[in-house]
C-alpha cells in the first residue's frame, strides 16, 4: 500500500512537470511559464532554470549572442537573479510571443535593468529562443503592466518554406526601410515606425515608453544610428515578428557605441509593421 502511494504521488510529480509549460495559446499561458522560469532560477539556480526553459537553439545575449545551453554550462548555478515581467503578448497563431520587463541580480552591489524574452510554443509547450537584458539604476518609477492576448485565432491552411521566406523578407524590408529613412531624413524618422505606446529599453535608461517620449528621447541623445540585420521572424499569424542585429549608435556627444538589439514589430490595420518594442545592449569589444 505504501509503495502504491509513493509511486501514485511519483506519477503525478511527474505529470505536473511535464504539464508545467504547456501552452493554450493565450498570452496568460505564456506568463505562467514565465513565472516558473522566474522561481526555478531563485530554486534551483540560474543554470538550471536556463537548461530546462530554453530551446536547444536558444540564443542569450551575454553580451553577443551565444548559444544559451552553451554558454549556462559553463557559469556557475547562482540563485541569485530574479525577474518579473510587465509586458507580454501572443500571437494569433499561438506559435510564438514576447514577455519582458524588470530584473534584479542580488550581488554583492544589486544590478537592475530590463529584459526581453522571446518564446515559442514547441511540441505544446513554451521554450525560449531569445533572451538579453539591459541595465539602468535602481528604478524610480513604477511600470504599468500590459498584457495583450491574442483578438483571435489565426493561422493559415498553407504556410510551407516559401510563405515562410516570403514573410521574413517583408519584415527585412521593413527594417531596410527604416534604416534608409533615419539616413535621409534623420533620427526623428522613428517616428513613422512607431506604435503610439511603443517601449525602448535603453542601457541607463529606466523604460521609455510611448510614441512622443521616444521620439524626443532620440532626438535629444542620438545623431544618427544605422542598422545591420542579422535574422527576423514572423508569427504564422502574421501579426507579431522580430528581427535582432546590430546597431551602430552615433550620440550628440560625437562619441559612438555599437549594440546587439532586438525589435519587436507589430502589424496594423492598414498592413504597415511598426515597432511595440525595441532593446538594445552593448556588444562585447
Amino acid at each position: 500500500m505504501i509503495n502504491k502511494f509513493i509511486c501514485t504521488l511519483l506519477a503525478a510529480t511527474i505529470t505536473l512537470g511535464a504539464y508545467a509549460q504547456r501552452t493554450d495559446g493565450t498570452t496568460k499561458s505564456l506568463l505562467k511559464a514565465e513565472q516558473e522560469f522566474a522561481e526555478s532560477a531563485t530554486k534551483n539556480g540560474i543554470r538550471s532554470a536556463f537548461n530546462s526553459f530554453s530551446a536547444g537553439n536558444a540564443l542569450v545575449f551575454r553580451p553577443n549572442p551565444v548559444n544559451a545551453r552553451n554558454y549556462y554550462a559553463a557559469q556557475p548555478n547562482d540563485k541569485n537573479l530574479s525577474w518579473t515581467p510587465d509586458y507580454a503578448q501572443v500571437s494569433r497563431s499561438a506559435d510564438w510571443g514576447f514577455t519582458s520587463g524588470s530584473y534584479v541580480v542580488d550581488g554583492t552591489q544589486k544590478v537592475y535593468g530590463q529584459y526581453l524574452s522571446v518564446w515559442k510554443a514547441i511540441n505544446g509547450k513554451w521554450e525560449l529562443v531569445l533572451d538579453l537584458g539591459t541595465t539602468h539604476n535602481k528604478p524610480l518609477h513604477p511600470v504599468v503592466n500590459k498584457f495583450v492576448d491574442p483578438k483571435d485565432y489565426f493561422k493559415p491552411q498553407f504556410n510551407g518554406p516559401k510563405q515562410i521566406a516570403a514573410g521574413k523578407e517583408i519584415i527585412l524590408t521593413t527594417e531596410k526601410t527604416l534604416s534608409a529613412m533615419l539616413k535621409s531624413h534623420g533620427i526623428g524618422a522613428f517616428g513613422g515606425f512607431l506604435n503610439s505606446d511603443a517601449r525602448v529599453l535603453f542601457p541607463g535608461y529606466e523604460p521609455i515608453i510611448g510614441k512622443d517620449k521616444i521620439v524626443a528621447f532620440y532626438n535629444s541623445v542620438v545623431d544618427k544610428i544605422s542598422f545591420k540585420t542579422t535574422q527576423a521572424d514572423k508569427a504564422n499569424g502574421g501579426d507579431l515578428a522580430y528581427t535582432y542585429g546590430m546597431a551602430t549608435v552615433d550620440y550628440r556627444t560625437d562619441l559612438r557605441e555599437i549594440f546587439n538589439y532586438v525589435f519587436i514589430y507589430e502589424r496594423q490595420p492598414d498592413h504597415n509593421w511598426n515597432l511595440i518594442e525595441q532593446i538594445y545592449t552593448p556588444t562585447e569589444r
